[in-house]
């Protein structure tokens, strides 16, 4: 039982994502490297968290993932399939165990039918239950996510948010699923609701060995609820490793800002405040070198020409940059009060 816990569940390697985009009226169509390399791996039972600003390509991940869409290139395996290889109809299968949980609970349920045909249609598309075995299900999974057996028969605006997302939850778990992918599941909520819905969701999995992909842009969430953690940058992973190893000794002066902007009671886990110069450069016109050279102000000539590669370090996160590499970071390991 130990060793296949300790087997990832699902992993990418190499996940590459382009498209091409219209630059104008006669000029050349552009490539914007929306994913540029990913590598990953979660394990039954465990959340990895991916973090990082707005474009960085976090939630095209999470639509490759869910097979919403096909990588450019490279690989992407689910309980030890390479799902890019497989015809239609058994990777048709295999994504019913792969499940997703939007941001926004007041558009992505639709308001124009009930909890219990929302909950339903999964069964209904992917099974050949019977009408009552369906709504057996649906009604133990509502109660599952805490809410009442006569919430079946109503429709989705006589609900809270929090109590929405609990619905979208269920609907998530209709098809007994392995991996849910959870793009921002409690951004949409207010604070106490927030605290609600992430404990369901770490009970649940408890529960079921449910493996997260927990995409977020709150760092606060994430150390709550993650096991390891994936930090993106103009769609490439500048450092990965444990929570622990993110949160208590960050090395990437990407991450280091990032949790620097996140409040934080405990003064011996207080972060200098970094302001980063700048804005995220476009995907379609990167820099060369390192993506985030010109924000950092360590970047050195080899950092404007060179691509770091992510590298894994002994006791420490894996970290994609040169400054780390050659000791010039002092900083990094510094605790301030």
């Amino acid at each position: 039982m130990t060793e296949q816990r300790t087997q990832p569940i699902m992993s990418g390697i190499g996940l590459k994502q382009y498209y091409q985009v219209s630059q104008g009226f006669m000029k050349p169509k552009g490539t914007v490297k929306a994913l540029d390399g990913i590598d990953f791996s979660v394990e039954a039972g465990k959340t990895l968290a991916v973090v990082g600003e707005s474009g960085c390509g976090k939630s095209t991940l999470a639509r490759l993932l869910t097979m919403i869409e096909r990588p450019t290139t490279g690989e992407l395996n689910f309980d030890g399939t390479n799902l890019l290889t497989l015809d239609r109809e058994t990777a048709r299968e295999l994504r019913q165990r792969i499940q997703i949980i939007f941001q926004n609970p007041y558009g992505s349920l639709n308001p124009r039918k009930k909890v219990g045909t929302i909950l339903e249609e999964p069964l209904v598309i992917n099974t050949k239950l019977s009408k009552e075995e369906r709504k057996e299900k649906a009604i133990s999974l509502l109660q599952k996510v805490g809410l009442k057996p006569e919430h079946y028969d109503r429709y989705p605006h006589m609900f809270s948010g929090g109590q929405r997302q609990r619905i979208a939850i269920a609907r998530g778990l209709m098809m007994n699923p392995k991996v849910v992918v959870a793009d921002e599941p409690v951004s949409a909520l207010d604070v106490s609701v927030q605290a609600q819905v992430l404990n369901l969701m770490m009970d649940l999995q408890k529960e079921l060995g449910l493996a997260y992909v927990f995409i977020s842009h709150d760092l606060s969430v994430v150390e709550h609820i993650a096991d390891k953690v994936l930090v993106m940058y103009l769609g490439k992973v500048v450092e990965y490793g444990s929570t622990e190893q993110i949160f208590g000794t960050p090395q990437h002066p990407y991450t280091r800002a990032l949790l620097s902007s996140t409040p934080r009671i405990d003064p011996e886990h207080r972060i200098e405040k970094i302001r980063l110069q700048g804005e995220l450069p476009s995907p379609l016109n990167p820099p060369s070198g390192c993506a985030f050279h010109g924000r950092c102000e360590f970047a050195n000539d080899r950092c404007r020409v060179e691509t770091p590669q992510l590298i894994a370090r002994e006791g420490a996160a894996s970290v994609a940059c040169f400054g780390v590499d050659e000791g010039r970071l002092p900083y990094l390991s510094a605790r301030v009060g």
